[in-house]
């Protein structure tokens, strides 16, 4: 046996001290649950004993601790017994009095032997002991314990109604009263979507006119309700995009020839770089538009020619080639910062106004009134082109020349006449076109001027358009009255009269 060591005693004078305070509370409220103590009435704190001293002190502790599992051990005598010794010996250490096991005990013996007549009564609820009523009177733990069965009863369906019962008549009953009647339903879609759509279209067609519009007019891609106004539009711009048809007079060294040879290299060049159409005719409109406001020597022109394909590709196509492709087209004949520098004078002089309303356009709105025939609209851009390579169409707009090719395309292939639909909206009658058809049969009906341009439609893409229709206008040219087609265009050029240059001022 190790030597028994000395008894210290310890007296608790620091209130920051964990083990004397945890041990102190922890025994007081043990004895006030148990025992029914006042707190107030226990004596003053004493100092901690050893583990002997506590056992020799309160013999009863060793009784306790043999018959842990008896209930019939705690009575009201040892309950008595108890209070005397607590009062005389004071407080005693943790490992002295297992208060932890005593607390588990009472409180598993005493719920049972409280509830065990109402678990015989109701066996439907179950509930395991508390820790607050299982360590109070019989009278007390009924009560508590009654108590707290009772008020789970009836928070419980309290709870379930208020959550369950009460939003749902509400979402039914809302969107039930917002709901249309379905006859209400049916009538609307026909009578108030469809009618404002005819009424903001506000054009009444005379008779006989198809609507082209109404079959987009529930695709909102084709704005099919602002289709009028935006030809409208594009007729307006014409007459300020003209250039002077009599140009040529007020240049010292050029002729109309020269401008035929530049606009066939350029039509050899948009094919190379395979461009879109529309930029070849804004390119040919920059150089009539800006020859007609200054003049440029002869070495210049294709410098000119050059830079308007550069400036339409960067405005109609989605990729444009870039400036020293150009200059490698032109054989290193100008140099990048020359072409550069010529795009900035060329937009100066036009004032940056490219708004040019191209006759592709009104091509295609004629090709609809047309129902889309194909072989006509293919037949009508080579027919259109020529108002590019021929001086003589500078003094028509362009939606007037798209209306003379798509008349002359549809009676070469025999497609029919003239009906309303397409004179509304091609915006000619026949007597307005005949003189812009007739200046193309006699294109055709001469000898091949423009190689690059004949050779570009006589292949199989175009349908060979420039092969048909020239074979269909040397046989027809007599009835149109063009009987001399000896001379070509350039020939013809140079025998007509140069008008005065007074006239040609206001331009």
């Amino acid at each position: 046996m190790p030597p028994a060591r000395s008894v210290r005693q310890r007296v608790a004078t620091n209130e920051n001290d964990e083990n004397a305070t945890a041990n102190a509370t922890r025994m007081t409220r043990a004895k006030a649950a148990a025992l029914d103590l006042d707190v107030s009435s226990q004596p003053a704190k004493q100092a901690l004993q050893s583990k002997k001293s506590a056992v020799n002190a309160n013999p009863t502790a060793q009784r306790k601790r043999a018959a842990l599992g008896d209930v019939s051990n705690v009575g009201k005598a040892e309950a008595a017994e108890g209070k005397k010794a607590a009062s005389k010996v004071g407080l005693v250490s943790k490992a002295a009095q297992p208060t932890g096991v005593q607390k588990a005990t009472s409180r598993a013996t005493s719920t049972r032997s409280a509830l065990a007549a109402k678990e015989a009564k109701k066996p439907e609820v179950k509930r395991a002991g508390s820790g607050s009523g299982a360590l109070g009177t019989t009278h007390k733990r009924k009560v508590t314990s009654t108590t707290i069965k009772q008020d789970v009863l009836l928070e419980e369906p309290v709870r379930k109604k208020a959550n369950t019962v009460g939003p749902e008549p509400a979402k039914l009953e809302r969107p039930a009263s917002k709901l249309p009647k379905p006859e209400a339903a049916a009538q609307k879609p026909s009578q108030k979507e469809e009618a404002p759509l005819k009424e903001e279209v506000g054009i009444v067609l005379p008779e006989g006119v198809k609507d082209l519009e109404e079959e987009g007019l529930d695709d909102p891609v084709m704005v099919a309700e602002y289709a009028h106004e935006i030809f409208d539009y594009l007729r307006q711009l014409e007459s300020k995009s003209v250039p002077n048809p009599q140009y040529i007079v007020h240049q010292d060294e050029l002729e109309w020839k020269t401008r035929s040879i530049l606009v066939d290299w350029m039509i050899e060049v948009h094919t190379r770089f395979h461009l879109l159409p529309e930029t070849l005719f804004l390119a040919i409109n920059i150089i009539d538009r800006f020859l007609s406001q200054k003049v440029v020597q002869l070495d210049r022109v294709q410098l000119v020619g050059i830079t308007a394909m550069f400036i339409a590709a960067k405005y109609e196509e989605v990729l444009s080639p870039h400036v020293s492709n150009y200059r490698m087209v032109s054989d290193d004949g100008f140099s990048d910062a020359e072409i550069l520098s010529a795009e900035r004078f060329i937009l100066e002089t036009l004032n940056y106004d490219l708004s040019y309303p191209n006759p592709m356009n009104f091509l295609r709105r004629i090709s609809k009134a047309d129902d889309y025939d194909i072989q006509c609209r293919t037949i009508g851009k080579f027919l259109m082109e020529i108002s590019i390579v021929d001086y003589r169409f500078l003094a028509y707009r362009p939606s007037h020349v798209a209306a003379g090719a798509m008349y002359l395309a549809r009676m070469i292939l025999d497609r029919g006449e003239w009906d309303p639909t397409i004179t509304y909206y091609s915006g000619y009658t026949e007597e307005e076109i005949e003189p812009v058809f007739e200046l193309m049969v006699d294109y055709l009906a001469r000898p091949i001027c423009h190689e690059a341009f004949y050779k570009k439609y006589a292949s199989k893409k175009f349908m060979k358009a420039s092969l048909i229709t020239r074979q269909w206008a040397r046989k027809n040219a007599p009835i149109f009255g063009i009987t001399d087609t000896k001379l070509s265009v350039d020939d013809l050029s140079s025998l007509e009269p140069e008008p005065e240059p007074e006239e040609e001022q206001d331009y």
